[in-house]
């Protein structure tokens, strides 16, 4: 696969099938993406895979306190709480259009919460890759950890398998780190799901929107 390939085809899939993943494979992945470059050659970030029991115990600690109305502090803004045009338009826009393609109506509150909730049982996804980056990190190791993503999302391309990255998990902080157990010097900064796309999901058909490079270019030759 050209890597133009894997960039075009990539898309955050919200639906997978519980076809198992190699574990093989993912250290593969995370063997060539750990090539990814980053400012001092700091390598900030850090991976736990789940898979098995171990993701099942995420999943079923999430959903357990879901159900009782819990809710922790993120240790971050995931949007800036002031967001403006064109970013907050943008953002409403995708969020529109996936609830529209699952037929989930403005005003069904619930129906948003329960797909909502799924972003918390990695989508169906067999596994799910937690990321956390040390504290003392600033803005620019942020980047690298984009970078190390991405070339995750892209191999997982090449190797038939798609992603979703997940924020919303920065939701969770406390919970997620109950079950994997990260150092104390370590921030939750997402999830991850891994896995084989459900090919029958109507969510799995939303394509968003991308500027055009007129928008977010300038050409200067002199």
């Amino acid at each position: 696969m050209r890597v133009s390939d894997a960039i075009l085809s990539r898309r955050s899939l919200r639906a997978f099938t519980s076809d198992a993943v190699p574990l093989d494979l993912v250290r593969d992945i995370l063997d060539v993406a750990r090539r990814a470059p980053s400012g001092g050659n700091l390598q900030p970030w850090r991976v736990t895979v789940l898979s098995g029991a171990a993701r099942q115990r995420l999943v079923d600690a999430v959903a357990q306190k879901m159900a009782a109305g819990e809710a922790e502090v993120p240790e971050y803004n995931v949007y800036p709480p002031d967001l403006t045009d064109p970013y907050k338009s943008r953002r409403r826009k995708v969020g529109e259009d996936l609830y529209t393609t699952i037929g989930v109506p403005r005003e069904d509150r619930a129906g948003k919460f329960r797909q909502l909730a799924k972003n918390f049982a990695f989508f169906g996804a067999p596994v799910g890759l937690m990321i956390t980056i040390d504290r003392q990190m600033e803005v620019g190791q942020f980047a690298d950890l984009g970078m190390f993503l991405e070339n995750v999302m892209l191999l997982a391309r090449q190797h038939g398998l798609d992603t979703c990255p997940q924020e919303a998990w920065a939701q969770w902080p406390q919970t997620v780190k109950a079950v994997i157990n990260h150092p104390d010097n370590e921030m939750l900064f997402c999830g991850v799901a891994l896995g084989y796309a459900d090919q029958t999901a109507v969510i799995n058909s939303l394509e968003t929107e991308r500027a055009s490079i007129e928008e977010f270019t300038i050409f200067l030759d002199q």
